[in-house]
């Protein structure tokens, strides 16, 4: 079967989509499982999960552009052998470049077993030439999005003086990553986020219900697959 990419807004219930198809259809979620054994492959310790998407993606300003292009984003800890044959963990800083190759290897060993769904992670852009992947984008309505944003984990904990003063906080954290998306796919694929072309199916989530969604972009991952002879 194939595998399908899902592009979010942060917001806009794609999470929640890509939960509704894995139970649909019995699809596996892209996690950190996967992250894990790609670090492992690539020689970090197996504990260390370098999860460098769209989601912990900062947009730099000019000077952190300018001075510091290649700014650690994790500590990882690596296997090293020492001179006496016995292997041993390494502290070291872990570059974007690094981190990001981890998650590219982890997307394609999902593509290769088949049967995912990837939430975000430049899949898109990563498995654009598969002809057995469907991408799909999530988008959803301002009013939509600040209402689940508003009653998320990322505005959990914080007190506010007043309604209007949340509401100002969670439009703030909805523009703040679109554009971290935005950016992260400009800069790592040089695409843009938002250009149709990108997807096989454009979901508005303000139209109708998580489950009948999931249910239009499983039919559509069904007909991508070749009809048997």
């Amino acid at each position: 079967m194939t595998v399908i990419t899902i592009s979010r807004q942060i917001g806009s219930g794609g999470d929640e989509i890509a939960a509704s198809i894995c139970k649909l259809t019995g699809y596996k979620l892209f996690d950190k499982h996967l992250l894990a054994v790609a670090a492992f492959e690539s020689g970090l310790a197996d504990q260390e999960i370098v999860d460098y998407c769209e989601d912990n993606f900062k947009v730099k300003n000019f000077f952190e552009r300018l001075f510091n292009p290649s700014r650690p984003v994790a500590q990882a800890r690596i296997w090293k052998e020492g001179t006496d044959g016995v292997r041993q963990v390494e502290e070291l800083p872990l570059d974007e470049e690094h981190a990001l190759r981890c998650v590219q290897e982890a997307v394609m060993k999902a593509y290769g077993l088949g049967n995912f769904v990837i939430v975000g992670r430049g899949g898109q852009a990563l498995l654009k030439d598969k002809a057995d992947v469907l991408h799909v984008r999530v988008i959803a309505p301002n009013e939509d999005r600040l209402l689940r944003v508003r009653h998320s984990p990322a505005m959990s904990g914080r007190v506010y003086s007043d309604a209007a003063e949340e509401r100002r906080a969670a439009q703030v954290l909805l523009e703040k990553q679109d554009a971290a998306s935005a950016r992260y796919l400009k800069r790592f694929y040089n695409v843009d986020w938002a250009d149709p072309g990108l997807y096989h199916v454009l979901i508005n989530a303000g139209r109708m219900p998580i489950d009948a969604a999931a249910r239009i972009i499983i039919e559509a991952a069904r007909a991508l697959q070749p009809v048997a002879a």
